[in-house]
C-alpha cells in the first residue's frame, strides 16, 4: 500500500470570545472550536464547546471567507447549538483553501447577541 505524500490531516483551532465578535460584546462567555482537516478525504471533523453564555445558543456555524475583524456569511451550519457540538462536512476545493487559509470563524449567536456572542478565526 502506499501513501500519498501529498495528503495530511490539518488541526485548527480557534478560542471563542465575546471580544472577537464585529462589534465586539461584552459576554463573560467563553468557548473552543477544534477541528481536523483531511486533505485527501476533504472531510472537516470539528467539535465545538462553550459555556457561560447570555441565554441559550440560537445559532452556531462556520461564517467565512473573512479575515479577523470583518463578518462574513455562514458557510457550514452546524447540525447542533447545544455544546458539545461536534460534527464533520465534506468540503468543496474553494471553502478547503478559504478554512485553510485562516478565512473561517466559529460563531455562537444568543437573543441577547444574534450577530454572534462567541466568535474566534479558526487558524492551524
Amino acid at each position: 500500500m502506499v501513501a500519498t505524500a501529498s495528503a495530511e490531516v490539518v488541526k485548527l483551532q480557534a478560542d471563542l470570545k465575546g471580544g472577537n465578535e464585529v462589534p465586539p460584546n461584552s459576554s463573560s462567555g467563553s468557548g473552543k472550536a477544534e477541528a481536523t482537516y483531511d486533505t485527501e478525504t476533504k472531510i472537516l471533523s470539528y467539535t465545538v464547546t462553550y459555556a457561560g453564555l447570555t441565554g441559550p445558543a440560537m445559532g452556531a456555524h462556520f461564517h467565512g471567507p473573512v479575515e479577523a475583524g470583518k463578518n462574513g456569511g455562514i458557510v457550514l451550519p452546524f447540525k447542533t447549538v447545544q455544546s458539545p457540538i461536534q460534527g464533520s462536512a465534506t468540503l468543496t476545493d474553494n471553502q478547503a483553501t478559504d478554512l485553510l487559509a485562516g478565512k473561517w470563524y466559529a460563531n455562537i449567536h444568543t437573543a441577547m447577541n444574534p450577530g454572534g456572542e462567541l466568535r474566534g478565526q479558526m487558524l492551524k
